[in-house]
């Protein structure tokens, strides 16, 4: 792509399914496309709980961005995380590590999508992850299997059942599917694995504030949702809030009063939250956000009185649409499309019309549920229906080929073929976190005239502790 061309200039921000897809839309459009992400690839973020659990490499759901938009010549791809966006100058600032550009646009199309939401209570996400990367997924695999193998070692039978128990936080979509995968792997992947505990006495809690298990999904399929669920081991505890999660366990509020789980591997599957850069462009054009901090949009997806600057997927709030892929793909095209008649010097401004085209949620192996418009499937045939549409939207070929083959492994036999994890997937998040931390009030004391020795660098005692915070293990220090 040329760098000096007077063709029209489209920065796109993010390159999951709006960014991407929005890109792509472009291919044939007279204009030059800067996609900016601060990952090098796209990730297919609902087969995320797959790779948590050892079914799929992370390589299979997040292939290299470069590579998929490598025959489109009027797009460069820019890694760097995307710290100023001025609407008035019309210029992007990112950055990566202590490289920092400004591109220009004259059209915007902003796609950062959305992270966690711990709803104030960001504290539990050092003891609950979410999952929302593949960092998320990696370290959640190593904490998965690590507390099988931390289990094996156990000869108190409290411990050992805190190790036993899993507490999915969050009864949507990917709630569902993981406590399902993690009740599966341990009835029929674990088999015969371990000599000092049975598998199969593995505890699963899935815990929701709402009284319903996919309630977008109606009455029926969730009563049917829940009780499939439950017939594989999965105990469900709706209307009950988490009020705090420390290393060993969870504490819940519901009608009964509070009560506490000892539970060492936690998982968050509850709330989001759209990308700050949201509120930036808020600010900036005077749109109101919501709680999620989502961009209230124009009909056409603009913003404010910028007919220039797009916000699609779960950065967009209109009408009430959730927060899912098709969403965003829809909404990708939209944008693309008025770009393009904007470069033609045709009328813009048409109002986005999204088609609904249905949701899908597994359960476990062979088992679904989807929602079609009047058509409700369970069972079976929504597992092949689901199979099917993920197929169809994973962007690589060489993807569907193996993600298939894991899949026929997983599901026809009984194997997971990518349980491997290290230390450093488990810890190196909260190792990361606490760097910075400690790094910023050196900064601020050293400014304030009371700093600590010269570097400030962090103590060996800041790194986290084994798997699920456990004292009797010290991690090993950062390599210098």
């Amino acid at each position: 792509m040329s760098t000096d061309s007077p063709r029209h200039r489209v920065v796109v921000i993010g390159s999951g399914f709006g960014g991407l897809f929005a890109t792509k839309a472009l291919r044939r459009a007279d204009v030059d496309v800067t996609l900016i992400d601060r990952t090098s690839h796209h990730l297919f973020q609902p087969l995320l709980y797959q790779v948590a659990t050892g079914i799929l490499s992370e390589g299979e759901i997040a292939p290299a961005t470069r590579e998929i938009v490598r025959r489109q010549k009027n797009v460069q791809v820019l890694l760097g995380t995307v710290e100023q966006i001025s609407l008035d100058e019309r210029t992007v600032t990112h950055s990566m590590l202590d490289k920092t550009t400004v591109t220009p646009y004259d059209s915007l199309i902003v796609a950062a999508g959305a992270g966690q939401s711990y709803f104030g209570n960001d504290q539990f996400a050092e003891f609950a992850p979410g999952m929302k990367t593949i960092d998320d997924a990696l370290e959640l695999r190593g904490r998965i299997f690590g507390a099988y193998e931390m289990a094996e070692l156990e000869s108190d039978p409290l411990a050992l059942d805190a190790w036993l128990t899993f507490v999915v936080v969050g009864a949507g979509p990917t709630g569902v599917e993981m406590a399902g995968q993690i009740a599966e792997l341990s009835r029929r992947t674990l088999k015969g694995n371990f000599r000092t505990f049975d598998p199969a006495t593995t505890r699963v809690v899935l815990l929701d504030a709402a009284g319903s298990v996919l309630s977008m999904f109606g009455d029926k399929l969730s009563l049917h949702a829940q009780r499939d669920l439950e017939s594989r081991g999965v105990e469900v505890q709706l209307d009950a809030k988490v009020v705090d999660v420390d290393a060993q366990g969870i504490v819940v509020e519901d009608a009964e009063g509070r009560r506490r789980i000892e539970a060492r591997t936690k998982i968050w599957a509850a709330g989001v939250a759209a990308s700050p850069l949201g509120r930036q462009i808020a600010e900036q054009s005077g749109a109101e956000v919501d709680r999620s901090g989502r961009v209230a949009v124009n009909p056409d997806l603009t913003v404010g009185t910028h007919p220039e600057v797009f916000v699609i997927g779960d950065m967009m709030s209109l009408d009430g649409l959730p927060g899912v892929s098709p969403v965003a793909i829809q909404g990708a095209k939209h944008a693309a499309k008025q770009i393009k008649a904007r470069t033609k010097g045709k009328p813009t401004g048409q109002p986005f019309r999204y088609r609904d085209k249905g949701s899908m949620a597994t359960i476990s192996r062979f088992s679904a549920v989807a929602s079609v418009g009047k058509l409700h499937l369970r069972g079976f045939i929504a597992w092949l229906a689901w199979l099917a549409v993920h197929l169809v939207y994973l962007t690589a070929f060489k993807s569907r080929v193996t993600a298939l083959m894991h899949w026929a492994v997983s599901f026809v036999g009984r194997g997971r073929s990518e349980r491997t994890s290290t230390w450093q997937q488990v810890s190196a998040r909260t190792r990361l976190q606490r760097s910075e931390g400690e790094l910023a009030r050196a900064a601020a004391a050293a400014h304030a005239g009371s700093g600590r020795s010269e570097g400030a660098m962090p103590r060996a005692s800041d790194a986290p502790q084994s798997i699920g915070g456990d004292p009797r293990r010290t991690a090993e220090p950062l390599p210098k």
